[in-house]
């Protein structure tokens, strides 16, 4: 089966959004102190350092770095499945 349940796909985007923000750290920290203090004029005096972060969290979390990390996350649970298999069948024997 290569289709990941609802629980595991939710897993998995929270894993790679904290590995995101992991990666981002410095922009996060960088704009997040920008926004310290500030209301209204946020929108415009943070706007450069905004586009830097989310720039950085589309790196790690877009379609397509998505896509890598649930091939792994595929490969890696049918190698599971098989190891259980095998080891199964050797008990039975």
């Amino acid at each position: 089966m290569n289709t990941l349940s609802r629980r595991e796909e939710e897993s998995l985007l929270k894993e790679v959004k904290a590995q995101a923000l992991k990666e981002c750290d410095p922009l996060v920290k960088d704009f997040a102190n920008c926004m310290s203090g500030r209301f209204i004029s946020v929108a415009w005096a943070c706007k450069s350092k905004l586009r830097l972060m989310e720039a950085c969290m589309v790196k790690y979390t877009s379609p397509e770095p998505m896509e890598i990390v649930r091939t792994e996350y595929l490969k890696l649970r049918d190698q599971k499945r098989e190891e259980k298999i095998h080891n199964n069948n050797n008990e039975t024997r």
